[in-house]
C-alpha cells in the first residue's frame, strides 16, 4: 500500500482530469473522471460494464470516457482495462493510490444476503420469468433478474412491512407479486395478507393471476391507466407499496404519486422505490419529486436492482425506501406529458465527429432522428466518426443546408460482442430463395453498390480485411477469448492460448471464410470467421457465422461492418443463399448484430443438468 500523502497535488493533473470531462461533455466534470480512475485503481482489470456500476456512470459515457484515457496513454488498449504506468503515476499525482476496499464481500454492498431456504424461490422465479411477458424497450421495461425479485422480499421483510399487512404494487413488469407468493410458498405459507397489482398490461395481469391463483397468496389485479388517478375503491387501503417507474422525474412523481394515494394515511408507511442513475442534476430533479409528495428517505442501496439486457446503465439501479410523514399527500390528477425517456427526446443534441471536428444536430426535426443513425452513415463532412456528445440545442428548427437528403446508407453498421452499433440494410420482400425451397423469403440483405463499398473503405483507413493465417492466431486467440466471456461470463473458456491453438487446428483445414482487419503488415484489430456446412439429411450447402469481434479503435463500428460485409460476400460468392449463426441467450449485443443485419430467430436451444451419479 502506497501512502497518497507522499504525492502532493499536481495542477498538471487537474488539468487534465477537465480536458477529459470537456472532452466526452461529461455533465459530473473531473469528479466524474476521477471516479472511474479510483475503480479502474480498484478492480483493474475492469470491463466498462464493472466501471459503471462502480461509478453509477452510464455504459456509453464510462466507454468515452476509457477511450478519451487511452488516447492519452493513461489505459491499456487491451481489455479488460488497466491503467497503464502513465495512469498510476496520474492516480497518485491526484492523491488517490490508497488501496483499500470496505464492500462487504458476502452481501457486495447490497445489504441482504439471499439465504439457501431461499434458492429454491430463485430457481422457481427464472423459469416464470422465461415463460412470463417479454419487456417492451418501448416503455423504459427491462426485467429484474429472479435473485432481484428475491432480494426485494427480503426487503420487504427486513422492514418489517411484511408478514403481514398489504401491498400495493404500482405497476408490475417484474413480477414481484409472484416473488412474494413463491417466497411464502417455499416457506410454507402467505407472508402477506393481500398484494394488489395495477398495470395497464392485460398480458402482465392475465399472467400474474394465472401462476397466482396456485400459489396460495391472495393477488388482486387491476387493469388501469396510472396516468389518471387510482380508483377510488384502492385510495388508502395499502400498508406498503412499492413501484420500479420509467426513469424519467416525470415517471418517478407519476407512479409515487399513485403509490401515495393506495397507502393508509398517517406517517411511517413505505414506499420501496427503483431508479436508474443518473447525472446529479438529473438526480436532482427526482429527489424534488420525492420531497414535494411529503416522502423522506429512510434508506438508499446503490447497484441493489441487477436487470436484464439494461446496458446502458450497466444493468443496474438502486433501490431507496421511503417513509410518508404527516405532510404526504399526492395532488396528481390527469397526466398527458411526456412520461417514458423515449417521450422526452423532444429536443436536438449537438453532435462532434472526432475525426475533423464537424458538428452536426441530432434529434427531432433533424436530418438523423437518433445518433445510431448518424453513426451509421458517419460524418456528413469527413464521412468518419465517431462522435462526441455536445450541448442541447434551442427547438429551432435546423438550417436548410443539414437537412439535404441524405445518401442511402452502406450495406449494414452492427454491434459486435463488443459493442459496435448500427441500422441494417434490408432487401426487398417476396423475392426468391434458396433453388428448390417452395415459397418465397425475404432477402435479409444485399451487397453494397460501388459507391458504397468505398465509401465504407474510406471510413475504415487505414484498416483493410484480407483471409486470416497461422501468424495471426495470437490476436485470433485473444478476440475468441473475449467473445466467450461475453457470451458465458465465468464459465468461460477463455484463455487466448487455447483458442489459437484450436483455431490453428482449423485454419489447417481451411482458411476460408476466416477474416481478418487491420493495417497492411500489423496485428489484426478485427476478426470475422463464416464455415460453410453441408445439411446432411438434405445436401444443401449453407453458412454458419461463428465469429465478429472488433478492438476498440476509433472507427470501430467501420470495422466491424467491413468485417461482416467481407463475410457475406464471401457467402454470396460461393453460392451461398442461406446464413445462420448460434448465440448464447445471454449475448445481448451479438443478438442485436443477427437481427439488425436482418436474421430472424428461427430455434431455441434447451439445457438440462441432471445430478451426478444417480440411475
Amino acid at each position: 500500500m502506497t501512502n497518497a500523502r507522499r504525492h502532493p497535488r499536481s495542477t498538471t493533473a487537474d488539468q487534465l482530469l477537465t480536458e477529459v470531462a470537456d472532452a466526452v461533455r461529461l455533465q459530473e466534470g473531473p469528479p466524474g473522471v476521477r471516479s472511474v480512475l479510483r475503480a479502474l485503481r480498484r478492480l483493474a482489470p475492469a470491463s466498462t460494464k464493472d466501471l459503471s456500476r462502480a461509478t453509477g456512470l452510464p455504459v456509453p459515457i464510462v466507454a468515452a470516457l476509457g477511450n478519451e484515457l487511452r488516447r492519452r496513454g493513461l489505459v491499456t488498449r487491451e481489455r479488460p482495462s488497466r491503467l497503464t504506468e502513465a495512469g498510476s503515476d496520474l492516480v497518485a499525482q491526484l492523491g488517490m493510490d490508497l488501496t483499500l476496499d470496505a464492500t462487504c464481500r458476502t452481501c457486495d454492498g447490497r445489504e441482504l444476503v439471499i439465504p439457501e431456504v431461499l434458492d429454491e424461490a430463485v430457481r422457481r422465479l427464472r423459469a416464470l420469468m422465461e415463460s412470463g411477458p417479454a419487456a417492451d424497450m418501448a416503455i423504459d421495461q427491462s426485467h429484474c433478474t429472479a435473485e432481484t425479485k428475491v432480494r426485494r422480499v427480503l426487503a420487504l421483510l427486513t422492514a418489517g412491512a411484511l408478514p403481514g399487512g398489504s401491498l400495493l404494487l404500482v405497476g408490475d413488469d417484474d413480477l414481484v407479486s409472484l416473488a412474494v407468493a413463491v417466497v411464502g410458498d417455499v416457506l410454507g405459507g402467505p407472508i402477506v395478507e393481500r398484494v394488489t397489482v395495477v398495470d395497464i398490461s392485460a398480458e402482465i395481469l392475465d399472467y400474474i393471476q394465472k401462476v397466482a391463483g396456485g400459489l396460495g397468496t391472495r393477488v388482486e389485479t387491476v387493469r388501469h391507466d396510472l396516468r389518471q388517478p387510482l380508483p377510488e375503491h384502492l385510495h388508502g387501503q395499502h400498508d406498503v407499496a412499492m413501484t420500479d417507474p420509467p426513469y424519467t422525474p416525470e415517471g418517478a412523481r407519476l407512479f409515487l404519486s399513485r403509490a401515495v394515494e393506495g397507502l393508509r394515511p398517517g406517517p411511517a408507511h413505505s414506499v420501496f422505490f427503483s431508479f436508474g442513475g443518473k447525472s446529479p442534476d438529473e438526480m436532482l430533479e427526482v429527489q424534488r419529486e420525492i420531497m414535494a409528495l411529503g416522502l423522506v428517505t429512510n434508506g438508499y442501496i446503490r447497484n441493489f436492482n441487477e436487470y436484464e439486457g439494461s446496458g446502458i446503465l450497466g444493468g443496474v439501479g438502486f433501490f431507496q425506501q421511503l417513509l410518508t410523514t404527516t405532510s404526504t399527500a399526492s395532488r396528481q390528477g390527469d397526466y398527458s406529458g411526456p412520461l417514458y425517456t423515449g417521450d422526452k427526446r423532444t429536443r436536438q443534441r449537438e453532435y462532434e465527429c472526432v475525426a475533423c471536428g464537424h458538428k452536426v444536430r441530432v434529434g427531432p426535426g433533424a436530418r438523423w432522428s437518433q445518433v445510431a443513425a448518424l453513426r451509421a452513415e458517419g460524418c456528413p463532412n469527413c464521412g468518419k466518426g465517431p462522435f462526441r456528445p455536445g450541448r442541447l440545442v434551442s427547438e429551432a428548427p435546423e438550417p436548410p443546408e443539414a437537412r439535404q437528403q441524405a445518401p442511402a446508407p452502406a450495406g449494414q453498421r452492427p454491434a459486435a460482442p463488443v459493442q459496435q452499433t448500427a441500422p441494417a440494410r434490408t432487401g426487398t420482400p417476396n423475392t426468391p430463395g434458396t433453388p428448390g425451397t417452395p415459397g418465397t423469403r425475404t432477402i435479409g440483405w444485399h451487397p453494397p453498390s460501388p459507391e458504397d463499398r468505398a465509401a465504407l473503405e474510406k471510413r475504415t483507413h487505414p484498416y483493410v480485411t484480407r483471409q486470416a493465417d497461422e501468424r495471426d492466431l495470437p490476436a485470433i486467440g485473444a478476440f475468441e477469448a473475449e467473445i466467450a466471456r461475453v457470451s458465458f461470463g465465468e464459465d468461460a473458456i477463455d484463455d487466448p492460448v487455447r483458442w489459437a491453438a484450436r483455431l490453428g487446428k482449423a485454419m489447417e483445414k481451411s482458411k476460408e471464410g476466416m477474416i481478418v482487419a487491420g493495417r497492411p503488415g500489423e496485428e489484426p484489430v478485427g476478426w470475422c470467421w463464416v464455415s460453410i456446412n453441408q445439411n446432411a439429411m438434405t445436401g444443401d450447402r449453407y453458412a454458419n457465422f461463428r465469429s465478429l469481434a472488433v478492438s476498440p479503435v476509433d472507427n470501430r463500428s467501420d470495422v466491424a461492418e467491413l468485417l461482416l460485409t467481407a463475410g457475406l460476400e464471401f457467402c454470396l460468392a460461393g453460392g451461398i443463399t442461406e446464413v445462420t449463426g448460434r448465440v448464447h441467450v445471454g449475448n445481448v449485443p451479438m443478438r442485436t448484430v443477427y437481427r439488425k443485419f436482418g436474421f430472424d430467430p428461427t430455434s431455441l436451444s434447451m439445457k438440462l443438468f441432471l445430478p451426478r451419479g444417480e440411475r
